[in-house]
């Protein structure tokens, strides 16, 4: 998702994301606000006014959804985890954490503390859209719309099938009772299917009535809701998977290093072809300097190989990312997905003693996925 976001800025030292997906439905909420529910409910306004109060309206309930998934931000910040940054979508918005709650009482918080901030503005905007009916209808109107779509948001948030805010919520009464994360997971996931594949009927039902847009919308909320379960249950497995073992346990250490000078075409004739490996170390005085693979060299037409050296094109040393022999596999596997890398330089006392890849992360998995462990 990072490399197709723009970013926003900061809020409260947290980083804002926009993924490009956000400019599409923000064009189409926008739309529908201009030129549906606006012109059927308040006849008589001119195009231009339709237009404005769409584009207001939206850029105000994206505001909301933003100052949603900052309360949840903040609330984990305080609990002492991490937070990344973020993201505005397609479907609203995101906090990128990267651990997992450690006790239930931190996920309670951290669930609820967003449908009733999202509750909480939507009150508000129904007060002042009250207070303002006096000072021309276009303020009332666009507060008393806000408040309502933001109570909706609120609610929907609150229904409990994981990952909506609601499921982390049952999650984490599951996880008191039981004391079990990895069955609380199973459980909220499971329940959080059964609401997806409730959205699905819905929207194909409104679909054959006749309803095409919201009966596709729902279907599509619904759909995405499946998968969104689905996943987070996998990624808890995986996570628990993976607790206990390390780096150095999986790390390769045949990264064939290379000299700088090295000709491109040497090294495709003379060692990609050969071997098969598809990352190489770039040492110069026993020092790593730089990786290269084969993502580096697709950049160079072939026509230009015999002339431009690994050195050239390599990544440099200072703009990688590197993980420790100790390193968690869990937290590295974080780093790979976070920077959109294949594989990873193992350092250790300012020396490279290995290369950790995606390959070998994914077979290690599936060995323990097949003998059940």
């Amino acid at each position: 998702m990072l490399k197709s976001s723009v970013n926003l800025g900061h809020i409260a030292g947290i980083p804002v994301r926009i993924h490009i997906s956000w400019f599409l439905i923000f064009v189409l909420v926008t739309w529908n606000l201009a030129g549906a529910v606006f012109p059927q409910r308040y006849p008589g306004w001119s195009p231009g006014l339709y237009l404005g109060a769409g584009l207001i309206t939206s850029l105000l309930f994206f505001a909301s959804v933003l100052l949603h998934e900052l309360a949840h931000s903040l609330v984990a910040r305080w609990r002492g985890l991490p937070v990344h940054h973020i993201t505005l979508f397609i479907f609203g918005g995101v906090s990128e954490i990267s651990e997992e709650p450690e006790t239930p009482a931190t996920e309670f918080l951290m669930a609820l503390v967003g449908p009733l901030t999202s509750l909480l503005l939507g009150g508000l905007f129904l007060a002042v859209g009250a207070l303002a009916r006096g000072a021309g209808q276009l303020p009332a109107v666009l507060c008393l719309y806000l408040g309502e779509i933001n109570i909706s948001l609120g609610l929907f948030n609150l229904i409990p099938g994981f990952p909506l805010d609601g499921g982390r919520v049952l999650r984490s009464i599951l996880w008191q009772r039981g004391r079990n994360l990895p069955r609380a997971t199973r459980i909220a996931s499971l329940v959080g299917q059964g609401v997806a594949y409730l959205f699905i009927m819905v929207g194909v039902w409104q679909i054959f009535a006749g309803q095409w847009g919201s009966g596709i919308w729902i279907a599509f909320i619904g759909w995405f809701l499946d998968n969104a379960a689905q996943a987070s249950y996998r990624q808890m497995a995986v996570k628990n998977m993976l607790a206990g073992h390390t780096v150095r346990e999986i790390m390769t250490q045949d990264c064939y290093p290379l000299p700088p000078t090295v000709p491109l075409d040497e090294l495709v004739r003379g060692h990609l072809l050969a071997t098969g490996q598809r990352c190489f170390a770039i040492v110069q005085n026993s020092q790593l300097t730089g990786l290269l693979t084969l993502h580096n060299i697709k950049k160079v037409p072939q026509g230009r190989w015999a002339t431009v050296t690994v050195g050239q094109v390599m990544t440099p040393l200072a703009q990688l990312k590197v993980v420790r022999p100790d390193d968690g596999l869990w937290s590295a596997m974080q780093e790979m997905t976070e920077e959109g890398v294949n594989q990873l330089p193992v350092m250790e006392g300012g020396r490279l003693v290995g290369m950790l890849g995606r390959d070998n992360l994914v077979g290690f998995i599936r060995v323990h996925a097949e003998l059940g462990m």
